[in-house]
């Protein structure tokens, strides 16, 4: 680990990023934490252990002069970047035959450009720095797909193959880049699900549990450390054995 390189994670006022962001400043990382809702975001800092190092950054990651304003805001107050975590996500679910153009590009714009955007930001700092750590959150729904949630899927799907693009262009200067593929996560997304069909969820899952964000924590401080120095453009999936 850098000591004083931060990693950024975007998505953290809530759910899984919130939980990853936890993780890695209760673990000793500097964290910067990006999300739509300032509030929240200090919210979720101030859960943070005293010790721990994490600023907030309010950003629309649908918004490439946002991203830039953020990352540039952040390169003045850490001295390097060392990783980031792609996690904003939103999902519009609905039928393809019913589905509204606005609520296909809504997913896209998050999902796909936030992970672009912040991508091609970082990416010419590591670059000159000769190193970093990319880790971008897909989905299991983008391997397999998922009726209802095309766009999600799509978005998804895409990050995966924009994962081993970026891999192969930025190697050579020491930058890694790579995916996790969750299944179904217990966040506030999940908790309210109808039991019918957490029941079929569980039905699916050969380890007989929704996943935790610990499951995920332990595989992004993997991939963000010395021990994954040899791994990239890969897709690590995470989901309990769903999807074989």
């Amino acid at each position: 680990m850098a000591a004083d390189g931060v990693v950024i994670v975007t998505g953290a006022n809530r759910g899984i990023g919130r939980g990853l962001a936890a993780d890695l400043a209760r673990t000793g990382w500097p964290v910067a934490l990006v999300g739509r809702s300032l509030d929240k975001l200090q919210e979720a800092a101030r859960d943070l252990p005293s010790a721990a190092v994490a600023r907030c950054y309010a950003a629309d990651v649908s918004q490439w002069e946002d991203v830039q304003a953020v990352v540039a805001a952040i390169q003045a107050d850490f001295p390097a970047i060392h990783g980031l975590v792609n996690n904003a996500g939103i999902t519009r679910d609905g039928l393809v035959v019913r589905m509204s153009p606005e609520d296909w590009q809504a997913v896209i714009n998050v999902n796909l450009n936030g992970t672009f955007y912040f991508t091609r930001s970082v990416a010419p700092i590591m670059m000159r720095q000769r190193a970093g750590r990319i880790v971008n959150i897909s989905s299991v729904i983008g391997l397999i797909g998922n009726a209802g949630q095309a766009n999600y899927a799509a978005s998804k799907a895409a990050i995966v193959a924009m994962t081993k693009s970026v891999a192969r262009e930025l190697g050579g200067r020491g930058v890694t880049c790579n995916a996790i593929a969750p299944g179904f996560i217990e966040t506030d997304m999940t908790a309210g699900l109808p039991e019918k069909v957490r029941a079929d969820m569980l039905q699916r899952i050969p380890l007989k549990r929704l996943g935790r964000v610990e499951d995920l924590a332990g595989v992004v401080r993997f991939l963000l450390s010395p021990d994954a120095a040899w791994i990239t453009g890969q897709t690590l999936v995470v989901d309990g054995g769903m999807v074989m």
